[in-house]
């Protein structure tokens, strides 16, 4: 059952921004598409649960044992990620800048990328993949003089830190940020270089 949510979930999602009609734009989209791993999801979810069921209740060797196989990979290959994430976590560290920056680029043209990118943004209280002026890297956030967008140099809401005394999601709280924090951000940076270098006198 909730394979066939996330499934419905996912169709009703393609459906409204219209790819169902034209699935020509899948490959128009450049970042990337979280319906699609909803849909991946559920399509795995869906076919476990299905052969797990009916191999139970119709005692059916042959299905019991598709899912009892497919489990034990499934665990296997989150083990093996886990392992090689931890001996490689540079790695996988550039990995998922470079990946949060390629979407950073798309965070305008896809609503449930943006609404992603949003969340993350919220839950791990972050700006960017690195700092705020990752947000160069999207057209409209572009601090360039060549920009007419009223959000140049600014970063998304999500970006800001919320009121908890306000009820109302203030969207317009990033507009021209990174105009009015560039001092900040270079004392800031001067700070921590002065740090280091008197760290290093200490040895």
């Amino acid at each position: 059952l909730a394979g066939v949510a996330f499934l419905g979930a996912g169709l009703w999602a393609w459906s409204e921004k219209g790819v169902l009609s034209d699935l020509s734009k899948m490959t128009r989209l450049h970042g990337f598409d979280p319906v699609v791993l909803i849909l991946f999801v559920g399509g795995i979810m869906f076919i476990l649960g299905f052969a797990g069921c009916v191999g139970a209740l119709r005692e059916n060797i042959c299905l019991l044992k598709f899912f009892c196989g497919t489990i034990v990979l499934i665990f296997l290959m989150e083990l093996a990620v886990a392992i090689l994430a931890f001996l490689f976590q540079d790695w996988v560290r550039d990995r998922v800048e470079t990946f949060f920056k390629n979407n950073i680029r798309s965070y305008r043209d896809d609503i449930d990328l943006q609404n992603l990118i949003d969340s993350l943004q919220k839950m791990n209280q972050c700006c960017g993949a690195q700092d705020p002026n990752d947000w160069d890297l999207n057209i409209y956030f572009n601090c360039s003089s060549s920009s007419k967008s009223r959000e140049r140099c600014g970063v998304p809401f999500s970006c800001c830190v919320q009121d908890p005394a306000q009820s109302v999601v203030n969207t317009q709280c990033g507009y021209d940020v990174r105009n009015m924090i560039f001092g900040i951000f270079l004392a800031r940076t001067l700070i921590s270089d002065i740090e280091a270098v008197k760290a290093g006198f200490r040895f």
